[in-house]
C-alpha cells in the first residue's frame, strides 16, 4: 500500500496519530517525576500537543544544542531498515546531554493481525537499532492510546562507557 506523504495527510487534515490531547505514557511519565523539568526535544512533534505540555511544565529548549530528555511517540518505528533505525538512534544519543534519557514509543509486533496502525517492531529490532548507541533502562509494553495499537515503552539513556561486546564461554 502506498503511503501518502506526511505533508499531504496533515493538509487533508488526517492525522489518526493525533489525539489532540498529550500521550498518556508521556504524563504518567513526567507526572510521577521519573524526568524533571529540563532541556527538552520531542522529535516528530506533529501538531505539538506533547511539545506544549511539556513547556507548561518547566520544559524548554537548549542554549547548548544537547538535551537531557527527548521524547518520540512513534518517529521510530517508521524506519523500514534496521541500518536506518540505527542511525536514527546514534542522531537521539548525539543530542542528548550527559545523562540524558530518551523516551521512545514504538509499535509493536504484540497483539493480534490488523490492517491499519504503527508500523510493527520486534523488541529484538528495537534493541538491536538502539542498544549500540544508548543503554536501554526500560523496555516494556504498552499501547498507544486512541489506537488500540500495542507499543513498545522504550527508556533508554546516554552511555557513560561504549556497549561491550558479548561474550562466549567455550
Amino acid at each position: 500500500m502506498a503511503h501518502r506523504s506526511w505533508n499531504e495527510s496533515y493538509a487533508a487534515g488526517e492525522l489518526p496519530w493525533d489525539t489532540g490531547e498529550p500521550e498518556p505514557l508521556l504524563v504518567e511519565f513526567v507526572t510521577t517525576s521519573r524526568v524533571q523539568p529540563a532541556r527538552a526535544l520531542e522529535i516528530g512533534s506533529g501538531t505539538g500537543t506533547n511539545s506544549i505540555w511539556l513547556a507548561e511544565r518547566g520544559f524548554g529548549t537548549p542554549e547548548d544544542g544537547s538535551f537531557r530528555f527527548v521524547f518520540d511517540r512513534g518517529c521510530f518505528h517508521v524506519f523500514d531498515e534496521p541500518e536506518e533505525r540505527g542511525r536514527f538512534a546514534a542522531q537521539v544519543a548525539a543530542m542528548l546531554a550527559p545523562g540524558g534519557i530518551w523516551l521512545s514509543l514504538i509499535g509493536s509486533t504484540e497483539g493480534p493481525p490488523r490492517e491499519v496502525g504503527p508500523p510493527r517492531r520486534s523488541a529484538r529490532e528495537v534493541t538491536l537499532a538502539i542498544e549500540p548507541a544508548l543503554e536501554i533502562v526500560e523496555l516494556r509494553l504498552a499501547e498507544f492510546r486512541g489506537h488500540g495499537a500495542p507499543a513498545w515503552f522504550c527508556l533508554s539513556r546516554r552511555r557513560r562507557i561504549p556497549a561491550q561486546p558479548s561474550t562466549r564461554h567455550e
